[in-house]
């Protein structure tokens, strides 16, 4: 098989708080007025993404790797997630207040759910006017002073709120509570995982009157209840891969993309490639297309390189 880079369906999640810039900001196309994120690199049980271009167009990731592992995936991620694949992919629109939550670690998730952790990242593709997030507390606190914030719905009081532009990005380890506000439209790399602990969901409601599930008494034992650092200091230079962020689970790096550009990497893993601002054409013996802006390549770890040529930004993810 030759292999080339591989765009996938998006998979549409319609949520409480989301709105249509996913439609109007990256040109997906849906009906909904609520779609709050497209999930464009997933295999999250009966969420598994499928090939959308080329050869291998109708297989899902997960047949994919079945039949190529060490191809597809490469041996740094093998050794370290076995025959999984191990991130997710969003783009996420917050049309309105995303729930207070936080996200437990490996140990906990493992033992509670059978599942990975959620570390992850967030790239600001968008924001209105006053937008901001939420991240971590603003002093230590404990969790005696917690449980009477929330009792009296005074939470937010303690809690870090950050005003976000475009460009800004941030990075968020498990025990981070946080929510993602109004008015953002986000990149989300994370840890293949959907467990989620929701502590406050702003007293909303649904058409029935009904609110949200939350998760209080399982998130006491994820929380980390020290201030955190999250936001990543960074200068973009053209044609030179920066990084942004860099744990076991993923590192990422931002490239700004003039001109022609001669991309490469090591076979010992995948990359995704997030386009997150222009447009750029794929150059390859066997294969020639454009990306633009909301696209998500998954690059096979057994492809070394190939040329670029556009005006485009984009994030680099591997393992």
């Amino acid at each position: 098989m030759l292999f080339y880079p591989l765009l996938f369906d998006p998979i549409f999640k319609e949520r409480i708080w989301g709105g249509t810039k996913l439609k109007e900001v990256l040109n997906k196309s849906f009906i909904s007025n609520q779609i709050g994120e497209s999930w464009e690199l997933s295999t999250v049980e009966n969420d598994i993404s499928v090939v959308s271009n080329g050869e291998c167009k109708g297989l899902n990731l997960n047949q994919l790797i079945e039949k190529y592992p060490t191809e597809i995936l490469g041996v740094n991620s093998i050794q370290n997630f076995g025959n999984n694949f191990p991130l997710l992919f969003k783009f996420i629109d917050a049309k309105e207040d995303l729930s207070i939550q936080v996200h437990p670690n490996d140990n906990l998730a493992k033992e509670r759910h059978n599942s990975f952790g959620k570390t992850e990242m967030w790239f600001v593709m968008q924001a209105d006017k006053n937008a901001r997030l939420v991240v971590g507390f603003k002093d230590k606190t404990n969790k005696k002073e917690y449980q009477e914030h929330l009792e009296n719905k005074t939470l937010v009081t303690i809690l870090n709120e950050t005003p976000v532009k475009e460009g800004d990005a941030f990075f968020l380890e498990t025990g981070t509570v946080h929510a993602i506000g109004a008015g953002v439209l986000i990149a989300e790399i994370q840890q293949t995982s959907d467990i989620t602990y929701r502590l406050y969901d702003w007293d909303r409601v649904d058409a029935k009157g009904k609110g949200r599930a939350l998760h209080t008494d399982l998130a006491l034992d994820a929380i980390n209840f020290e201030p955190t650092n999250t936001k990543l200091n960074y200068e973009v230079v053209k044609n030179k891969s920066v990084n942004l962020a860099d744990c076991p689970f993923f590192k990422t790096n931002i490239l700004q993309i003039s001109g022609k550009y001669q991309w490469k990497k090591t076979k010992e893993s995948f990359t995704v490639l997030m386009c997150i601002k222009g447009s750029f054409t794929v150059n390859m013996p066997h294969f020639q297309a454009e990306f633009k802006k909301g696209d998500t390549l998954l690059i096979p770890a057994i492809l070394d390189g190939f040329e670029i040529i556009g005006e485009a930004s984009v994030l680099e993810i591997t393992i």
